[in-house]
């Protein structure tokens, strides 16, 4: 992901870019700190992702997004990234296109989750076969939601609850001891969500070889 960062403030867009360059397979191609030289720098670079903040000295972050988010196939993801919470600008980024929005200050880890989430989309969107794939890329069912999945004998709703959210907000995918260590659990126990996960479809599963030994099992959120 190409990510162009807009920030009125030299150090806070800094730091974001440093955010932006720690996530895997990410780079910033460029930083702006006005509103018109976010336009422009767009229209240049081309990024996939623009981190946008509302509050610019020359116009409105949301002017910006409006701009930037034409409805044409190129047009770059936009995360508003702002100290702003009321419910007028959210509303506003919202209807503009943004793809999220984050209150500042934030961390690094709730950054990544939105970027790999624009990632998806990107991805998801070269391979749309109907209603189904539809449905998910827009975050919702067009019919009833389905009944909860019941869980296995000896697993529990708060652990389950608690092993989803771990394995969500992961910025990549994690290993059993991994999320055994995030939710503070023993590996063993990690390990049967995880798989519970992976047979409902809530998470996937791929095999990562080493030099020796059994390949490490990685989990990656889905959703459900």
């Amino acid at each position: 992901m190409n990510v162009l960062v807009v920030d009125d403030d030299f150090m806070v867009a800094r730091v974001h870019s440093g955010y932006v360059e720690r996530i895997d397979g990410c780079r910033v191609v460029g930083v702006a700190h006005r509103g018109d030289e976010a336009l422009e720098r767009a229209a240049q670079l081309k990024p996939d992702l623009v981190l946008l903040d509302v509050y610019l000295p020359d116009v409105s972050g949301i002017e910006v997004l409006r701009g930037l988010r034409t409805g044409a196939p190129d047009d770059p993801f936009v995360l508003v990234v702002t100290a702003a919470d009321d419910p007028d600008t959210v509303a506003a980024a919202l209807h503009g296109g943004a793809l999220h929005y984050l209150v500042k200050p934030f961390d690094q880890k709730a950054l990544a989750e939105q970027v790999r989430r624009a990632e998806r989309i990107r991805r998801d969107l070269g391979g749309l076969r109907g209603q189904e794939d539809i449905d998910r890329l827009f975050g919702g069912t067009a019919s009833a939601p389905a009944p909860a999945v019941r869980l296995p004998k000896g697993l529990t709703e708060p652990t389950a609850d608690l092993v989803a959210r771990v394995l969500r907000e992961s910025a990549g995918d994690l290993s059993a001891t991994e999320c055994a260590e995030a939710a503070e659990l023993s590996r063993v126990s990690a390990r049967r969500y995880l798989e519970h996960f992976v047979g409902t479809g809530a998470a996937t599963v791929r095999l990562r070889y080493g030099g020796t030994g059994r390949p490490e099992r990685r989990y990656s959120w889905v959703g459900r």
